[in-house]
């Protein structure tokens, strides 16, 4: 696997995205399950107002889902500072810079939406931060993950009680510690809010370490630019009503972020399942 994330690495990123939305399509066509909950859930989001709309927004998600497994190697196993010159724009930065000058601890949110791995190193070369990741079941992507992942000044942590003692240390220390604010949890570690009008189970852990810590957050999107020319990067600071759930809040910051870039979401991802064990919506009362 290494050997061929290496290879694909080498090369361009045009010619990755290229073949990316190749793949993307060609998996649609044969994979009867990835289209039905791809197409379920883009028709449940409202995103599309029309049939023409629905079927242009399909193809182009189709497409971008490809382009997203296919630039993997070239994130991970390019040269960092070549990753980095890949960034074309970025926007909202400098709000970043003064939570930090202010030495607030920062909470970025990078949800499955455009690249969110070049995210994560661009925030790493310009300062320290955590991430909570959870590991894949083979041991092999395992290692290609950290590998890709922990570089410049990217620490990894488990999702595990460890590694929530860690991000609430980096956070009381003024330091920043990304998430993944989609990521359906695990029983007991989540809630029930609506996300493009249907339940879903949300982390708490995110409305915790706000309340707790007080930090600066800010929802993060990588924009992957047309015909493989890089990436765009936009950071949006969020605030909270602290007497209304805090899951509801972001998902509907995660819709409008969406919305600006619907093609790039992660829409095959099943972010509506019930958890093995915890009640369903109707069940826990309700959304």
């Amino acid at each position: 696997m290494v050997f061929l994330f290496d290879l694909l690495a080498r090369l361009p990123l045009p010619l990755l995205h290229f073949a990316g939305a190749m793949l993307g399509r060609l998996t649609f066509v044969l994979s009867p399950r990835y289209a039905a909950r791809l197409r379920e859930n883009l028709r449940s989001s409202g995103l599309a107002d029309s049939k023409t709309a629905y079927r242009k927004l399909l193809r182009d998600n189709t497409r971008a889902a490809g382009k997203g497994v296919l630039e993997l190697p070239w994130v991970w196993r390019r040269p960092l500072p070549q990753v980095i010159a890949a960034i074309r724009t970025c926007d909202g930065w400098d709000e970043v810079e003064a939570a930090r000058a202010a030495g607030r601890g920062i909470i970025m949110l990078t949800p499955h939406l455009g690249c969110f791995e070049v995210v994560s190193l661009y925030i790493g070369t310009r300062m320290p931060m955590t991430i909570m990741y959870r590991a894949p079941r083979w041991p092999a992507l395992d290692r290609l993950m950290h590998i890709g992942r922990a570089r410049g000044q990217i620490k990894l942590v488990g999702a595990d009680l460890s590694g929530v003692r860690q991000m609430f240390k980096a956070l009381k220390q003024g330091g920043a510690i990304g998430v993944l604010p989609d990521q359906a949890p695990g029983n007991g570690e989540g809630e029930w809010a609506p996300f493009f009008g249907r339940p879903a189970y949300t982390m708490t852990l995110i409305g915790r370490l706000v309340v707790i810590s007080r930090p600066t957050v800010f929802m993060c999107v990588g924009e992957r630019l047309p015909r493989g020319a890089g990436y765009a990067l936009h950071f949006s600071p969020l605030t909270f009503d602290l007497d209304r759930p805090i899951p509801q809040q972001i998902n509907a910051a995660l819709e409008r972020a969406i919305a600006r870039f619907p093609a790039q979401y992660l829409w095959s991802y099943n972010r509506y399942k019930v958890p093995r064990g915890a009640p369903p919506p109707n069940a826990a009362g309700g959304v």
